[in-house]
């Protein structure tokens, strides 16, 4: 099994649209560890953990959101597959 660690910053209307939310749920569905935050500049700030098909089905989640969010712009740093996270959260 490959693991896999990626950082997503997901740029638009992703703020007060129950981004954060719908990303908690997603992710604990496809059994993936991080979390997710709001930023002061409008963004999501996320970091997901896991199988790698599971975290590249999260990233393609993340191009279109939820239903009320409108993704301008996803952009997605490969980290190195650290295991550090136990669950998925919500940071605030």
């Amino acid at each position: 099994m490959v693991m896999k660690k990626v950082h997503v910053f997901v740029t638009g209307r992703v703020q007060g649209v129950f981004f954060r939310a719908e990303t908690k749920s997603k992710a604990d569905s496809l059994n993936l560890t991080g979390w997710v935050r709001n930023v002061p500049d409008g963004r999501v700030d996320t970091v997901f953990e896991g199988e790698k098909g599971n975290v590249d089905t999260m990233i393609e989640w993340c191009r279109k959101g939820p239903p009320f969010a409108t993704v301008t712009d996803i952009e997605i740093i490969e980290e190195i597959y650290t295991e550090e996270f136990e669950d998925f959260r919500i940071r605030y």
